[in-house]
C-alpha cells in the first residue's frame, strides 16, 4: 500500500466515522499536545541581572570565596603541567592584544586565550571543586571566564564574587534539571553546562540587559563541550577551558545585540531536549535567590574522580592505623557502587591522568603512600612497580545498595589477619567538609614551587578576602609568575 493509498483510507474511514457509519471510539484519537516548557531561558536571565551582591547571604558569599581560593590554588599548581605546556605552545602565535595574565605562568596573553587556559590548568589535575549532586566541577569555567574578563574591564571583589556566585548557580540548576540521563548519554557535564555559568558571570559584569542576558544564555546553549570517553586524557581538561572561553564569547555578542532564540534551552530543538532524555525545568526556575546551589559547592582532598574518595580515605585510615608498607598485604576487596567502576574503572594505567581514574591505582597509593595529592598521580608513581603489584591485588564487590559516596575496604594480611573500614562520609563530602586551615594547606601545597611562599600567602589572602578589593584583577596580576 503506498502513502497516497493509506491518506485516501485514513480519510474515507474519518469520513464514515463522522457520517456515523463507524463508532467514534474505533477512531484513533489524536493525543492531547503537552504543556509548553516555562520560558525557562528568559526566567534565568531576569534574575541574573537583578540579583545584586546585598542580596546574597552570608554563607553563600563564604562559599564563593572558599571556591574562588581552591580554584586559583588549583590553576597555579596545575599551570606547568605538560598539558598547559602544549596548549600554550599551540596558540601563542595565534593570541591577540596581551592584556590578561596565566596563574602560574609568566605568559600574557587575549583574554579569551587567558580564559581556556586557565581553564586548562584549574583541571588537569582533577583536583578542583565539586557540586555533589551533579558532579559539575563549577569554578572551571566561570572564574577562568571572569578573571580574564577583569583585567580587560575594570571590577571590584564584589562584583566579582557576585558573578562568580551567579554563574555557579546557573550551570548546577541547568545541570541539574537533566542530570543524571543527560550525562550517561556521555557528556562531561562540566563542558556541557559550563558555558551557561561563564555566559552569565560575564554578562553580569559587562551589564547586559534582560534582553542580551537571555541571547546570551541563549548563544551559549548552542556551545556545549565535552565527552567523557576523553577522561584520562589532556582533552578532559579542555572541556571547562573551552566552557570558559565559549560563555565569554557568548556575553560579549549579546552585548552587542547579537541574537539568539530567546527559547534556547527549553525549547523545541533546544538544548534540553537535544541533550537529554529528561528535563525538570522547575530545578532551574525554583527558588532562585533563596536556594542557592553555590552554597553547596565542595573541595577535594584528593586529586582524582570524586568516586574515589571513600576507598582512598578508607585506605589512608587502615595504613595510618596499622603502619602498613603494603608488603604484607595478600589481597585488597572494596565494596562499592558500581558507579566507582564505571567511572574510575581503568585496571592498568599507564600515564598519570590515567591513573586519577583507576580505583585501583587510587587505592594502592592511599595504601603505600598515605596520599592522594597531584604527586601520587604523576607518571613516575603509575608506573612504580610496588604500586602495580598492589593495584593488581585489588578486587571491587559491585553493589548497588551501596550509595556512592560509602565503601568497605577490606584488606587480608598474609599473617592471617584481616583489616576492614567502613567510610559513611569521606573527607571533603558536603556532611566532612575540608575546613578553612585544610583548604589552605591545600594551596600553600599546590603553589609550592610555582610561586614564592610570600607571593602565595599574599594571592592566598586576596581570594579569602576578595570582597574588599577595589581591582579583582588584582588576583590575576598577583598569581602570575
Amino acid at each position: 500500500m503506498t502513502d497516497i493509498d493509506r491518506r485516501a483510507l485514513l480519510g474515507v474511514s474519518t469520513g464514515l466515522a463522522l457520517a456515523g457509519t463507524v463508532p467514534a471510539s474505533a477512531v484513533a484519537q489524536t493525543p492531547a499536545p503537552a504543556a509548553p516548557p516555562p520560558p525557562v531561558t528568559a526566567i534565568l536571565a531576569r534574575y541574573i541581572v537583578g540579583a545584586r551582591y546585598a542580596d546574597l547571604p552570608a554563607n553563600v558569599r563564604r562559599e564563593g570565596a572558599r571556591t574562588l581560593l581552591n580554584w586559583v590554588g588549583c590553576a597555579v599548581g596545575g599551570s606547568r603541567h605538560e598539558t598547559v605546556d602544549k596548549a600554550v605552545a599551540a596558540l601563542a602565535p595565534l593570541a591577540g592584544k596581551p592584556e590578561a595574565n596565566v596563574l602560574g605562568r609568566k605568559e600574557r596573553f587575549d583574554i579569551s586565550t587567558t580564559a581556556f587556559l586557565n581553564g586548562v590548568a584549574s583541571h588537569i589535575f582533577d583536583y578542583d571543586d565539586t557540586h555533589l549532586k551533579t558532579i559539575i566541577h563549577p569554578a572551571g569555567p566561570v572564574a577562568s571566564a571572569i578573571l580574564a574578563l577583569s583585567q580587560h574591564r575594570k571590577v571590584s571583589g564584589q562584583d566579582f564574587l557576585n558573578a562568580l556566585v551567579l554563574g555557579v548557580e546557573t550551570e548546577c540548576r541547568i545541570g541539574n534539571s537533566v542530570y543524571p540521563e543527560h550525562y550517561a548519554l556521555g557528556w562531561h557535564i562540566t563542558g556541557s553546562t559550563g558555558m551557561f555559568g561563564s555566559a552569565a558571570a560575564c554578562g553580569r559584569l559587562l551589564g547586559l540587559d534582560e534582553q542580551r542576558m537571555t541571547w546570551a544564555l541563549a548563544i551559549a546553549a548552542s556551545q556545549p563541550v565535552g565527552l567523557k570517553i576523553q577522561f584520562g586524557s589532556m582533552t578532559k581538561s579542555f572541556h571547562p577551558g573551552r566552557a570558559a572561553q565559549n560563555g565569554l564569547m557568548a556575553a560579549l555578542l549579546a552585548e552587542q545585540g547579537f541574537t539568539a532564540d530567546p527559547t534556547a534551552i527549553e525549547g523545541k530543538d533546544g538544548w534540553g531536549q537535544a541533550l537529554s532524555t529528561r528535563h525538570n525545568w522547575a530545578e532551574i526556575t525554583e527558588g532562585l535567590g533563596v536556594r542557592y546551589e553555590a552554597a553547596l559547592n565542595s573541595y577535594k582532598p584528593f586529586a582524582c574522580g570524586i568516586v574515589c574518595h571513600p576507598a582512598i580515605d578508607a585506605a589512608i585510615q587502615l595504613r595510618g592505623e596499622h603502619k602498613l608498607t603494603g608488603a604484607e598485604i595478600e589481597a585488597v576487596e572494596l565494596h562499592c557502587n558500581p558507579l566507582v567502576q564505571s567511572l574510575t574503572g581503568k585496571t592498568e594505567p599507564t600515564v598519570g591522568l590515567e591513573g586519577k581514574f583507576s580505583i585501583y591505582h587510587c587505592v594502592a597509593v592511599g595504601i603505600l603512600q598515605g596520599a592522594a595529592g597531584e604527586r601520587q598521580f604523576s607518571d613516575a608513581v603509575v608506573r612504580d612497580p610496588a604500586v602495580i603489584a598492589l593495584r593488581r591485588k585489588v578486587t571491587l564487590k559491585l553493589d548497588p545498595a551501596v550509595p556512592p559516596d560509602k565503601c568497605d575496604l577490606t584488606l587480608r594480611l598474609k599473617d592471617g589477619r584481616t583489616l576492614t573500614r567502613h567510610i559513611e562520609h569521606a573527607v571533603g563530602s558536603a556532611e566532612l567538609p575540608m575546613t578553612d586551615a585544610m583548604l589552605e594547606a591545600k594551596f600553600t601545597d599546590l603553589a609550592r614551587g610555582v610561586l614564592p611562599d610570600a607571593k602565595a600567602r599574599r594571592l592566598m589572602d586576596m581570594c579569602r578576602n576578595v570582597e574588599a578589593l577595589a581591582d579583582a584583577g588584582q588576583i590575576a596580576v598577583g598569581g602570575a609568575a
